[in-house]
């Protein structure tokens, strides 16, 4: 079987990750995204300021390897999360929060100058002469006499020697139809796979002052109490561009962005006064719809079926892998696993 083209199904971190790495080889890759931009589960947004603004994956840690592996290899800069101050936990919204002063920390979690979408753009740019089609959703992938063959929406077809899918199991479960069908096995699994990040709520505020830092205030808050569940400083590595970023709690998608704005700043504002109330811009992303889930998603354990040793099997008589970041033994769920899925499937190719 010739495996000179690979077929990459998914955007992300994992399929970019996956394209690098075949492309080091001298594979040639087409890379189907079925959305209108890369990135996947990571998002940055460029607040009227300039502050890059994180709707998606946002940190990583030293023990993060592989990421870090290839965070260095692409010359990008990591930079430690700002956590030193008053932190805030609000158990309820009639009692003034409990505030605990936090040390800066010896094993910080990292971002990225400039957002994490640096690490997308900066593996789009390595990937100038590959064949990477927006808005070219996959339907299908069934077996063909010279390899393997995807159908997309539009009724197109694509053979190559073998086909990588790399967005989230759930999704391609119901997604995508496989043929000849899949081993009962990986059929039952592919639905029970968590997908990480699937239902959050992510918001981020840009202000044109780092106001509770003057404070003496690190810019964590952890909340039982209103909209904002927890919240960290969200400030430029330069230190520069200020905000915060975090998550909303699951009630939140129930109301209009308009509405969840106004809660959030009220919070912010009972906690933190007035400076608070006026932001220059105000983001969230609700992570539902097409590009993660379908319709009505197993809500699943967090972790659950990450890293099953039927994710990294082939099928097709070799020619299918998984290689999202639900596949990976180290750190499922998190970037750092979108990059060993990508290794551990660009090493068997």
């Amino acid at each position: 079987m010739s495996t000179n083209n690979v077929i990459i199904v998914g955007g992300g971190l994992s399929g970019l990750t996956l394209a690098y790495l075949l492309q080091k080889k001298n594979i040639s890759t087409t890379l189907l995204e079925a959305s209108n931009r890369l990135g996947g589960r990571i998002e940055t947004v460029q607040a009227p300021l300039g502050t890059p603004l994180e709707m998606g994956a946002t940190w990583f840690a030293d023990q993060h390897f592989y990421l870090m592996t290839l965070v260095r290899e692409l010359g990008l800069q990591p930079f430690p999360q700002y956590a030193e101050g008053i932190a805030l936990f609000q158990t309820k919204s009639f009692e003034p929060p409990q505030q605990f002063y936090v040390p800066e920390s010896e094993q910080p979690s990292y971002r990225l100058a400039g957002g994490t979408q640096m690490v997308i753009d900066t593996l789009a740019e390595k990937l100038a002469g590959t064949d990477i089609r927006l808005e070219a959703k996959v339907t299908a992938i069934q077996a063909a006499a010279n390899g393997i063959e995807a159908v997309l929406a539009d009724g197109s077809a694509l053979q190559a020697g073998r086909a990588v899918v790399c967005i989230p199991p759930q999704l391609a479960a119901t997604s995508i139809q496989f043929s000849p069908t899949l081993p009962d096995s990986i059929l039952q699994l592919l639905p029970a796979v968590q997908t990480w990040m699937a239902g959050s709520v992510k918001f981020a505020i840009e202000y044109a002052t780092p106001f509770w830092r003057n404070k003496g205030f690190s810019g964590m808050l952890y909340s039982h109490a209103g909209i904002i569940m927890e919240m960290y400083d969200h400030c430029s590595k330069e230190e520069d561009r200020y905000g915060f970023t975090g998550f909303l709690n699951g009630g939140a998608a129930q109301y209009s962005q308009e509405v969840r704005r106004e809660y959030a700043l009220r919070q912010l504002g009972d906690l933190l006064r007035e400076e608070a109330l006026h932001p220059s811009a105000y983001h969230d992303k609700l992570w539902t719809g097409a590009f993660i889930a379908d319709d009505n998603p197993v809500i699943l354990r967090p972790h659950q079926n990450n890293g099953h040793p039927l994710l990294q099997q082939a099928y097709m008589n070799g020619a299918l892998h998984f290689a999202t970041t639900e596949t990976a033994t180290a750190h499922p769920g998190y970037m750092d696993g979108a990059v060993e899925a990508a290794m551990r499937v660009a090493a068997c190719i």
